[in-house]
């Protein structure tokens, strides 16, 4: 089963910002079976699961860091 095909989406959040830790969690478990599936992939490809798992996590924080800057730019 392909993930890219199969494009599943990301459900919207029932809880407020403000509920932090509500809100934290129901994402964690909005994205977990989609992080789940890329890394699968990525295994499958042949890639090692940890150095794709720490790639995500380099991205993702180069992708925050990034955003940032372009919010504080303009």
């Amino acid at each position: 089963m392909d993930a890219i095909t199969e494009a599943r989406s990301v459900p919207a959040p029932t809880h407020a910002a403000s509920e932090f830790f509500a809100y934290e969690t129901e994402c964690r478990n909005a994205l977990r079976p989609l992080l789940t599936s890329l890394l699968d992939m990525a295994e499958s490809a042949g890639w090692n699961r940890r150095t794709a798992a720490s790639t995500l996590m380099f991205l993702a924080a180069q992708n925050l860091s990034a955003a940032s800057a372009a919010s504080a730019g303009g």
